[in-house]
C-alpha cells in the first residue's frame, strides 16, 4: 500500500481566491456572506449568498474561455492550476497515464441550464447553444481540468450532492493508496447562485430568510434557520509518498483515513440518531489506526439548518464516543456559506491550513448556542492550537456521508 500525501492546493471561495487571502480570512473569522448581487432575488424570499468576489479571471482564462465553460468549470480549473503551481509539479515530467482528475460537483452548470431553457422558451429550440450540453453536464469540470493539464489517467466526477468534494478526495486517496495512480487532482467545484438554484432550495425551506448577513449562516446557534448558498472550488494535489519524495516535493500533510456510507433513511433529512455519519467517522479513524482522543479538530458539515446541526452533533458523539463533547469543532460554512458539491474540497483546504499553521478556525455568528448541542464549538474567534490530526465531515441529500482524516506531515 502507498502512503498518500498532499503537495499543493488551490481555492476559490467567498473569503478568498488564493492561499494567503483564504488563510487570513479563516484566522480573522471573516464573513464572506452578503446580499445577492447576481440577480434580483426578491421573489425567492432569500436575500443572502456567499458569492465569489474579485475573481481573477484573466490569470488563467481569456474572454473566449469564459463563454465556452460554465463558471463551475472555470472555478475548478483555476483552483487546480493554483494547486499544481503550489506543488511545483511539472506536468511534462509526470507519467500522464498515471496522472488523474477526480473532481465532483453537486449540480454542475445550473446557470447555463437556466439560461438555455429560457432561450428555448423565448426564441425556440433551434436557438439553444451548441455548447449547452458540454457546458452544463457535471463531469465537464473534471474533463476540462484534464484537458487543461494533460492528465490521461482516471478522470471522474462523483455526484453525491454536498458530499461530492469529500467523496472525490477520499476515492482519489484510495486510488493512489492501492497503486493505480501517482498523482490525482481531487476536490469539488460549484456555482449555483442563480434564480432557479436559490428558488429550488428556498422551496425546500432549506435556506435562511435572514436579511442581516451576520445572522444568515450561524451553525449551532439556537436561532439558526437554514443554510446560505455559497460557491467556489477546492482542489488538492494528492501524490503517492514515493512519487512526491522522488521529485523532492514539499509535503504539506498526509491523508490517512476515509469513511463513506449511506443513511438509507430519508431523501433530504439526515438520520437523527447520527449512526450513518457516526459510522463513517469510525471508518476513517479505523483506517488511520488512531483513537478518537487523537483527533485535534473536526470541521463539521455544519450547514446551519436545524436538522443537520443537531443530528451531526449526535453523529460526532457516535463516532468519537465520550470524546465527542471535548474535541474542538467548528463549521467554516458560517464564513463561506454552503458550497454544495464544492464544500468538501474547500473544507479540506481548511484542514490543511489548520495543520500547516497550527490554529483552529472559528464558527462565527454564534450569539446563543443551541443548548441541545453538546459540542466544544470554537465560537467566533480562531484559536492557536497544536493540531496533528484533523477530520472533515460532509453529508449530502440522499443520505450520503463522507469523512476524511488528515495528519500533519512528519517522516514517521
Amino acid at each position: 500500500m502507498q502512503r498518500v500525501v498532499v503537495t499543493g492546493y488551490g481555492v476559490v471561495s467567498p473569503i478568498g481566491n488564493n492561499k494567503e487571502d483564504f488563510l487570513e480570512s479563516l484566522k480573522k473569522g471573516t464573513n464572506g456572506i452578503d446580499k445577492i448581487t447576481r440577480f434580483d432575488s426578491t421573489n425567492t424570499g432569500v436575500n443572502l449568498a456567499g458569492e465569489v468576489k474579485d475573481f481573477p479571471l484573466e490569470k488563467y482564462f481569456t474572454k473566449k474561455d469564459a463563454k465556452r465553460m460554465d463558471l463551475f468549470s472555470i472555478y475548478g480549473i483555476h483552483a487546480s492550476l493554483d494547486a499544481l503551481q503550489m506543488a511545483n509539479l511539472d506536468k511534462e515530467l509526470v507519467d500522464q497515464d498515471r496522472f488523474g482528475v477526480m473532481v465532483g460537483s453537486g449540480i454542475g452548470g445550473l446557470p447555463t441550464i437556466q439560461d438555455q431553457v429560457s432561450r428555448m422558451n423565448d426564441k425556440g429550440a433551434s436557438r439553444v447553444s451548441p455548447l449547452f450540453v458540454p457546458m452544463s453536464i457535471v463531469n465537464m469540470v473534471a474533463g476540462n481540468i484534464a484537458l487543461r493539464v494533460g492528465a490521461k489517467g482516471i478522470c471522474t466526477s462523483t455526484v453525491t450532492a454536498c458530499a461530492s468534494g469529500t467523496h472525490s478526495i477520499g476515492e482519489a486517496y484510495r486510488n493512489i493508496k492501492h497503486g493505480y495512480s501517482d498523482v490525482i487532482l481531487a476536490g469539488g467545484a460549484e456555482s449555483t447562485i442563480c434564480e432557479i438554484g436559490i428558488a429550488g432550495f428556498a422551496s425546500l425551506t432549506a435556506l435562511s430568510k435572514q436579511t442581516d448577513k451576520d445572522k444568515g449562516s450561524r451553525p449551532f446557534d439556537k436561532n439558526r434557520d437554514g443554510f446560505v448558498m455559497g460557491e467556489g472550488a477546492g482542489i488538492l494535489v494528492l501524490e503517492s509518498l514515493e512519487h512526491a519524495q522522488k521529485r523532492g516535493a514539499k509535503i504539506i500533510a498526509e491523508v490517512v483515513g476515509y469513511g463513506a456510507n449511506c443513511d438509507a433513511y430519508h431523501m433530504t433529512a439526515p438520520n437523527p440518531d447520527g449512526s450513518g455519519a457516526g459510522k463513517a467517522i469510525k471508518f476513517a479513524l479505523n483506517e488511520a489506526g488512531i483513537e478518537p482522543e487523537q483527533v485535534d479538530y473536526v470541521n463539521a458539515h455544519g450547514t446551519s439548518t436545524p436538522a443537520n446541526d443537531s443530528s451531526e452533533a449526535t453523529a460526532i458523539h457516535y463516532g468519537l464516543g465520550e470524546y465527542g463533547s471535548k474535541v474542538p469543532v467548528s463549521s467554516t460554512k458560517s464564513m463561506t456559506g454552503h458550497l454544495l458539491g464544492a464544500a468538501g474540497g474547500v473544507e479540506a483546504v481548511v484542514l490543511l491550513e489548520a495543520l500547516e499553521h497550527q490554529f483552529l478556525p472559528p464558527s462565527i455568528n454564534i450569539e446563543n448556542m443551541d443548548p441541545e448541542i453538546d459540542l466544544n464549538i470554537i465560537k467566533n474567534q480562531s484559536q492557536n492550537a497544536s493540531v496533528k490530526y484533523a477530520l472533515s465531515n460532509s453529508l449530502g441529500f440522499g443520505g450520503h456521508n463522507a469523512v476524511i482524516l488528515m495528519k500533519g506531515w512528519d517522516e514517521e
